[in-house]
């Protein structure tokens, strides 16, 4: 006869909600580089303009860049302010 073998559970109930979430801007064909550089010193924290290109760069170059890496209503507020600017977006992601 066949049992339930039961794995011990390693953490304990809403473990992973403290786990960062992860703002993530795709590569599009319709918005330049100084436009995402823009947006992304106006929104992130921390992101100059110079920064912000050389991000946008990484962005035409791989195709995505995680642009936030934090806390769940953080990355909400920042992925919704860039989406208002335009910019293509991945679904928010934990990890």
């Amino acid at each position: 006869m066949a049992g339930t073998v039961e794995v011990p559970r390693t953490g304990g109930p809403g473990t992973d909600l403290d786990r960062p979430w992860r703002v993530i801007v795709l590569n599009d064909n319709h918005n330049t580089f100084d436009h995402v550089a823009r947006a992304l010193a106006r929104h992130i924290p921390g992101i100059t303009l110079e920064r912000g290109h050389q991000i946008a760069n990484v962005i035409h170059t791989r195709g995505q860049a995680t642009v936030f890496v934090g806390h769940r209503e953080l990355a909400e507020l920042y992925w919704e302010q860039l989406k208002g600017e335009g910019l293509t977006m991945a679904p928010l992601e934990q990890g």
